[in-house]
């Protein structure tokens, strides 16, 4: 008999326990529903806590790895069925002892990274028990495709495992694990395809030319200095004539100030590179030095500014703390210079240094190279010629009964007004 029909003859011949048994199974239904409803609310709050702050990569992560995780354990359940011989509840309790095992491992590493911000011996058991899994589960594969799919999903968990801890490390700390020695960058900057710094290429290309120049220009000296033959000589200047030639051609040497700042630095420092083993550096771990005596009094110059008073406040200034800083000193330095030659007031070192901030005694090293141009050289030899004023570079001011006349006046002819040379154009008079 159909089972349609048997229902309908039950329910014929019992019809009171037919009603109960309805009334119990809606009853059942509605519990079942009920219970259902509370557990998925339940799950989704736990999993909105869980999910709360997390980025969508780490959420992504643990997701994955647990699709990973459950086909390890699908296979750990073949396994422990054909190979093992569990069958029943034993079969249910046991399958999946090494995946609770690696779970507990990869929670007790993550504690312990978030405290010691390293996974310990436990990041190890989660790699050794994942890999005991993978090859457990495929030695009953059926076949190679099988096989090396069960020895992959194992694996993949444990890498998802891995990035989600170096993402949460380096969150954590600020920092990565390691720093590799052979990374692609390293080795096409080391070949020469990659450029380690921001540079463009052509202020790549700009540098090497410079640097060329230089050497070129020390090999020439070190030539002339060992007293080379004419023609090792006339080779070390023709390459010297060429470099500078293409320097010129491609870097626009002749008209850019910071690449002429930039092969002057490098020639000077090619052409003292022996100085180097007569330096004196100061020893880290000593103590500080006194504080040096007060300078003494020196006569005040003609603009009624004392020089202690400019020497101090000069000295005092911020220091250069690295060659951008530099580098932008001296150009403002350099600006005020031409500034004051077009006034035909040729500065101090005290003044550069005082109206710049920069170190005194870098002052004075720009400004005995920008007292030889013309117009600066000009003005110094008519003070010479006119008043006997010598500049040395590093004098103080010259002591005068009346004030100091400038070099020439608008039409031509000395006039008092501007003063020249600074003071006398940091030069000291003939009798000091």
């Amino acid at each position: 008999m159909p089972p349609i029909d048997e229902i309908t003859a039950f329910t014929s011949a019992h019809p009171v326990g037919t009603v109960v048994i309805c009334v119990l199974s809606l009853a059942v239904l509605a519990l079942v529903f009920f219970v259902l409803r509370a557990a998925f609310r339940a799950v989704t709050r736990l999993l909105r806590r869980h999910a709360a702050g997390r980025p969508a990569e780490d959420i992504l992560t643990i997701v994955a790895a647990s699709i990973a995780t459950g086909v390890s354990a699908q296979g750990m359940w073949r396994f422990s069925g054909d190979v093992l011989g569990f069958d029943g509840p034993l079969r249910l309790l046991l399958f999946a002892f090494i995946e609770v095992a690696v779970i507990t491992s990869a929670v007790r590493a993550r504690r312990n990274m978030r405290e010691n911000y390293s996974a310990g011996i436990d990041g190890i058991a989660v790699w050794a028990l994942t890999g005991l899994s993978a090859v457990l589960s495929s030695l009953d594969a059926r076949s190679l495709a099988e096989a090396l799919f069960r020895l992959a999903a194992p694996l993949v968990a444990a890498w998802l495992w891995e990035r989600g801890m170096a993402i949460e490390r380096h969150r954590i700390t600020g920092r990565a694990r390691i720093n590799w020695r052979l990374t692609p960058e390293r080795v096409l900057v080391r070949i020469g395809l990659a450029e380690a710094s921001d540079r463009t290429a052509s202020e790549v290309d700009a540098h090497r030319r410079l640097t060329r120049v230089a050497l070129a220009a020390k090999r020439a000296r070190a030539l002339r200095e060992a007293g080379a033959s004419d023609r090792r000589m006339r080779a070390a200047l023709t390459r010297l004539d060429r470099e500078m030639d293409r320097a010129v051609e491609y870097t626009g040497l002749a008209i850019d100030a910071e690449r002429q700042e930039a092969l002057l630095s490098q020639i000077g420092a090619l052409y003292n590179t022996a100085a180097l083993i007569d330096l004196n550096p100061p020893v880290p771990w000593a103590p500080e030095p006194e504080e040096p005596p007060a300078l003494p009094a020196l006569v005040a110059g003609t603009t009624g500014v004392d020089d202690e008073d400019e020497i101090r406040r000069a000295e005092g200034g911020p220091p250069i703390i690295d060659t951008a800083q530099r580098a932008a000193g001296i150009r403002a330095a350099r600006e005020y210079w031409d500034h004051q030659i077009e006034r035909k007031f040729v500065p101090r070192a005290a003044d550069i240094a005082l109206e710049i901030g920069i170190p005194l005694d870098t002052a004075r090293e720009y400004r005995s190279l920008w007292k030889l141009e013309a117009k600066a050289h000009a003005l110094i030899e008519a003070a010479y010629n006119e008043h006997g004023i010598l500049d040395t570079g590093t004098f103080p001011a010259i002591e005068v009964d009346e004030p100091v006349l400038s070099a020439t006046s608008a039409g031509g002819s000395p006039s008092n007004g501007s003063p020249v040379n600074g003071s006398s154009a940091n030069g000291a008079s003939p009798g000091r």
